[in-house]
């Protein structure tokens, strides 16, 4: 395997560069399914040799198997140039052995309790490191605040994330424990919220600014661009109908559960434009969100070799410019998006 140049981008104000596209390591804590270790290994090897600096993981990834996993690959590299980003705001604690939990098949003994405090978010940094094996993380977010995750109770556990979760984070980046904090969230409203609140170097948005959607175009990215943070994109494929497209495919999967009949018909139009323009869907769902001047990076999930190899070639596709403008003559991406520049072949 040949190694591959992945071009940069700077989290604003930081000083801090990330690859364009990363490495979204929720996987390798077995989400949906069990990965072993000796495959999680070579995954890990794989994306390294193929260029890969940017990982990201967190604790609820196979409660905690996915930070191990991370950590024993990234170990012997201490000192290389690499970024690595994981989560706050869960907090591991033994529950004994079950087959799943919370999606993930993983066979680590644990389960979590959420803690946005102050204490809790400097214990679930301190355990971060402890399982990553590591001596440094580079980006911490707060995870899944937001009311996607907790109903009616994020009210009071926003406040205490913006309150003593904000000041620890503030604390561990003003010391250089850190390097840059934010929100890892699959909501823009609750990143919009938190732009009131505190100094934010980047939020890592699953699945609000894509192909898809677009509606934090005239919300969150105008703010973001204003205050001078950047964007990380997770779920560019909306957790799989932008991956699999909706055509021979019995259940096509958005935001987790089976897509509705108007997403289905939307995908089934881009993918109508995808097939004119002989352009693969998956490919303009991974290049799309990085024509906003705010995001940084796409990091895809990844759980094996192949689909490490799969992804670089979809980032490296040439998409003709034609392609992009159709969509928005069609009205099936917003006329507000920035549109990505045609690749040079290579």
């Amino acid at each position: 395997m040949n190694n591959t140049v992945i071009p940069k981008r700077e989290i604003a104000n930081t000083g801090l560069q990330v690859d364009e596209l990363g490495f979204g390591c929720a996987p390798l804590g077995n989400l949906y399914q069990p990965v072993s270790d000796t495959e999680a290994a070579d995954t890990l090897a794989a994306a390294w040799q193929l260029g890969f600096r940017h990982f990201d993981t967190a604790p609820h990834y196979g409660q905690g198997l996915s930070e191990r996993r991370t950590g024993d690959a990234l170990r012997h590299l201490q000192g290389r140039d690499y970024v690595l980003s994981s989560k706050v705001g869960r907090l591991l604690k033994p529950a004994g052995y079950r087959a799943e939990r919370h999606g993930f098949v993983s066979p680590m003994p644990f389960d979590f309790s959420y803690d946005y405090s102050y204490d809790g978010v400097m214990r679930s940094y301190e355990d971060s490191i402890m399982r990553l094996g590591l001596d440094r993380i580079d980006i911490l977010y707060i995870h899944d605040i937001g009311r996607m995750t907790h109903g009616d109770a994020n009210d009071e556990l926003f406040k205490t994330a913006m309150t003593g979760g904000y000041k620890a984070l503030d604390e561990l980046r003003s010391q250089g424990l850190v390097k840059a904090i934010g929100l890892g969230v699959n909501e823009s409203e609750v990143c919009e919220a938190a732009l009131e609140h505190g100094n934010w170097d980047c939020f890592l948005l699953a699945g609000r600014y894509t192909l898809l959607e677009q509606a934090s175009l005239a919300t969150l990215l105008p703010k973001c661009e204003q205050s001078n943070t950047s964007v990380v994109v997770g779920g560019p494929y909306n957790s799989g109908i932008l991956a699999t497209g909706v055509n021979n495919v019995s259940k096509p999967m958005y935001n987790y559960m089976s897509a509705t009949p108007n997403i289905i018909e939307k995908v089934a139009r881009i993918e109508a434009t995808c097939q004119e323009f002989n352009v693969t869907l998956a490919a303009a769902a991974l290049q799309f969100p990085l024509a906003h001047p705010s995001v940084v990076s796409v990091i895809p999930g990844l759980g094996s070799v192949r689909r490490i190899e799969q992804t670089i070639e979809l980032f490296k596709q040439t998409i003709p410019s034609e392609f992009w403008q159709a969509l928005q003559t069609q009205g099936l991406i917003d006329k507000a998006a920035p549109l990505p520049s045609a690749k040079v072949a290579e």
